[in-house]
């Protein structure tokens, strides 16, 4: 997973909507931009999210679309985040099965990567994004990291994550997205990315 850093640089007026402290008429354009996004990459996965076609679906100007994201990198975390934030809310509307916390991690890695691999393209698109991004992507990676974290915390039942934990949770996040990289580029079969992601959680977790 990309460093998370405080160095962020972002476009005018795109914290607010991302955060849920912009307008109403932000967060609704932010959204059509998003979900077009989201079209795109799933027909067409990574090369096919092309800004001005994003605008051309969203009913934006590009000039627009570049205030809220001024890349591709941009938008395919924005909208990994997007997600990741609907699984959470998932998430908290059912009890998460499992005895421990590492059975209950598990159940939300199965969960969600099984989602993923539904959508080969959206995913390749999304987890090529994160992978590739910089600092000035640093908002949107802070954000899908603190999603992350804030996901597993909940399936581990830990109500206030220490530096320890959080710490475990970026180790087995980067290895989520390292082999879901692997997975899309086919250099891993689905059930490897499952056997692989169930030891790093089994070592990390059950000597806890």
């Amino acid at each position: 997973m990309p460093p998370r850093t405080r160095n962020k640089t972002t476009a005018p007026g795109a914290a607010e909507s991302a955060n849920g402290t912009g307008s109403a008429a932000q967060r609704e354009r932010r959204k059509r931009i998003l979900d077009a996004t989201l079209a795109l990459a799933a027909k067409g996965g990574f090369e096919a999210v092309q800004m001005r076609a994003v605008a051309e679906n969203a009913g934006v100007a590009l000039g627009t679309l570049y205030r809220y994201f001024p890349s591709k990198i941009h938008l395919l975390v924005a909208a990994l985040a997007q997600e990741f934030q609907l699984a959470g809310e998932k998430l908290d509307r059912s009890k998460i099965p499992g005895e421990t916390a590492a059975d209950r991690l598990l159940y939300v890695f199965e969960r969600n990567t099984t989602a993923m691999q539904r959508n080969p393209n959206l995913t390749e698109a999304m987890v090529r994004a994160f992978m590739f991004a910089d600092t000035t992507v640093a908002l949107e990676v802070e954000q899908v990291g603190q999603l992350m974290e804030d996901m597993f915390a909940r399936a581990a039942g830990i109500d206030n994550p220490t530096e320890h934990d959080r710490a475990i949770f970026h180790l087995i996040a980067d290895t989520w997205m390292a082999n879901l990289i692997a997975w899309v580029t086919h250099r891993v079969s689905s059930a490897d990315v499952h056997h692989r992601i169930e030891l790093a959680v089994r070592l990390l977790l059950d000597k806890e």
